[in-house]
């Protein structure tokens, strides 16, 4: 013998909104979660079911002092479907709208596009046109290196970077003096430092 299915969460709020419209009461929770395996809902699951319901806005819940109290009343599950119509017609006609404005730019933007021997020499012109001018821009790019403008901004940046490397070596200089004034006993081994980091007698400035 199979064993009975469940019911569905949809069922299970179709069943509680039941115990609401047939008595027209007022609920705390424990009441409901006593009524609720009438209806084929197992008590744990009454509270989830409720506050689906409420989330949904087909159950009103308040609070009366330290008690909260549930209720639903078929007249105002008709008002929320009403609304909802209301809501969903609205869309409807805004949307109908929407698209008969549209079908009109479309309409407004075919014209002159008509298939046609004028429009299909026009459009392998501008084809050509394009590929003529993506060539001429891939061979101006050739020539970026020569544009008078790359070029003050290249000597620019050489004589950013003379008067750089230029003033590294001042700083060079001024510590070999002083390591040379403070350690003069280590003179040898400052030597061969220098020539570890590349520092020999033909460092000098830049020209």
């Amino acid at each position: 013998m199979s064993k009975k299915r469940g019911l569905s969460l949809e069922e299970k709020r179709e069943q509680m909104l039941k115990i609401f419209y047939e008595s027209q009461d007022f609920f705390l929770l424990k009441e409901l979660e006593k009524l609720g395996p009438r209806k084929g809902v197992i008590s744990q699951t009454v509270k989830d079911v409720v506050q689906s319901l409420v989330d949904d806005d087909l159950v009103s819940r308040d609070k009366i002092g330290i008690s909260v109290f549930f209720w639903s009343l078929p007249s105002c599950a008709g008002n929320l479907l009403r609304q909802a119509r209301s809501k969903l017609e609205a869309d409807l006609e805004s949307a109908k709208k929407r698209r008969a404005e549209l079908d009109l730019q479309r309409e407004s933007l075919q014209k002159g596009r008509e298939d046609s021997v004028e429009r299909e020499v026009a459009l392998n012109d501008l084809k050509k046109i394009e590929k003529e001018y993506r060539k001429l821009k891939e061979e101006l790019e050739c020539y970026a290196d020569n544009d008078p403008t790359t070029v003050e901004a290249m000597r620019n940046a050489i004589e950013v970077a003379h008067e750089a490397a230029n003033r590294w070596t001042d700083n060079i200089f001024a510590l070999q003096h002083w390591c040379s004034t403070n350690f003069p006993e280590a003179k040898e081994q400052l030597e061969h430092l220098y020539r570890e980091v590349g520092i020999t007698e033909s460092f000098d400035y830049l020209e």
